[in-house]
């Protein structure tokens, strides 16, 4: 395989990055949009000063129900499946930054929809157009990201997706906190477009990724993003002719298109690991995954840091098997101090498991999408990947609460029985992992 980067970044390299970290930070930010603003927004927090009262025909609130706020809610995850199933479409017919510009198209459609909305369709059609560009954006960003980066500090701007995402949601609780008022909640999605049109206009500023240039046979092009990207690039650019002219050529290979990953053998094993990794992160998040990770990881956020300089000294699979351990005992304790009604061992549990996902089980799994996967077929992978990631989202959300209730038998001091439930899946999906993930 041709070594496409090079050993740095130029100044420019790292506006690229910082560029494309936008989207996940989008998907934070609107991961935990709601929460601050749920009261005012459903018309349950009526009581303001009159200054704060709208005109122009909006409404301070949107009357509903707490099952129709949950479905507000929820819908960004059914967005989420569906931008990710046709992600790698999108990404081999646009490129990788054209990916990304459709999607601010569809986060600044939403969020016009949302903060202009009056009724609650318009507030489900607004948050489904943003969870289609979360499902595209999870797909692309980490693979962009690791097309770009120089070699040496590859593992590093790789988990930078995740640290993005911690940053959203991070911010939209500061700025919900401080507009969590009728009608003011609007300015919510009114910043989240800004960004969005930025990102957009600034679009035409940005390289396609090299990989994907080279894919494409387009080779000059190749080079001048590179050059661009990583600066005086003259010897690698002389070492990828070199070891062009030892391979044989593939002008009319294709991309590897979703079906052939089931078809091909050779991309059984990196569909089987990506596929594994997804399972055994959000298993092991639970029910409680919006909620642990938007309300703890802002407050833990440097441990996400400690991640990003852990990652490089450690290696892929040391450092999933550190989280996978801290995880899992962490939830095995959760579900003792649950049972026993301790609250400080529920509190420690909850911030052990955290720092324990947040260096390894949270951003790896997106990382190692490119790393082992053929590059032709790593759309296909990825958009795969996040499938399964959104499907397993939905499905451990739509069944914690029955088995938490069926297991307890109403008894709240039997309600950490889940967990070891969980636990179980948790463990058989990482062995499996470990199993192809050498």
């Amino acid at each position: 395989m041709l070594s496409l980067n090079g050993t740095a970044f130029t100044n420019y390299g790292w506006a690229v990055c910082f560029w494309s970290l936008i989207i996940p930070f989008q998907y934070g930010y609107h991961i935990s949009v709601l929460n601050q603003i749920q009261g005012v927004l459903t018309c349950k927090v009526t009581t303001v000063p009159k200054s704060l009262l709208p005109g122009d025909g909006l409404s301070p609130c949107v009357p509903m129900s707490d099952f129709t706020f949950s479905l507000v809610t929820s819908i960004f995850t059914v967005g989420g499946l569906a931008g990710s199933l046709v992600a790698n479409l999108v990404m081999d017919r646009w490129g990788r930054r054209g990916t990304n510009r459709i999607c601010t198209v569809f986060i600044a459609i939403g969020t016009v929809l949302m903060g202009l909305s009056n009724s609650v369709f318009l507030l489900l059609l607004g948050r489904f157009a943003i969870g289609i560009a979360a499902g595209l954006g999870l797909c692309v960003g980490p693979i962009y990201l690791s097309e770009i980066a120089p070699s040496k500090i590859s593992g590093s701007v790789g988990v930078l997706t995740q640290l993005s995402v911690v940053f959203g949601i991070m911010f939209t609780q500061l700025a919900g906190i401080n507009l969590a008022f009728p009608s003011q909640w609007r300015i919510v999605f009114f910043i989240s477009f800004c960004l969005s049109v930025l990102q957009f206009v600034s679009s035409s500023l940005v390289v396609e990724s090299p990989a994907f240039l080279l894919t494409k046979q387009r080779l000059e092009d190749q080079k001048t993003a590179a050059r661009r990207l990583w600066g005086n690039t003259l010897a690698t650019e002389e070492s990828l002719l070199n070891e062009a002219e030892d391979e044989p050529p593939v002008p009319n290979q294709e991309n590897v298109s979703v079906p052939q990953l089931f078809s091909r053998i050779e991309l059984r094993k990196p569909l089987m690991i990506v596929s594994l990794a997804m399972i055994a992160q959000q298993v092991s998040v639970l029910y409680y995954s919006n909620e642990i990770l938007a309300k703890s990881l802002p407050e833990f956020g440097s441990y996400i840091s400690l991640g990003i300089t852990v990652i490089n000294r450690m290696g892929r699979k040391p450092l999933l098997a550190t989280s996978f351990f801290g995880a899992l005992f962490s939830l095995i304790a959760l579900g003792f101090a649950l049972g026993s009604g301790s609250s400080t061992v529920s509190s420690i549990a909850i911030v052990t498991f955290v720092m324990s996902f947040a260096v390894g089980l949270g951003p790896i799994p997106f990382v190692m999408i490119p790393e082992v996967s053929p590059p032709r077929a790593v759309s296909a992978l990825s958009s795969v990947a996040l499938s399964m990631n959104w499907i397993v989202n939905f499905i451990v959300g739509l069944a914690f609460l029955p088995l938490r209730n069926l297991l307890s038998g109403g008894d709240m001091y039997k309600e950490g029985r889940v967990f070891y439930v969980f636990v179980l899946l948790f463990a058989l999906a990482f062995s499996s992992l470990f199993r192809f993930y050498k």
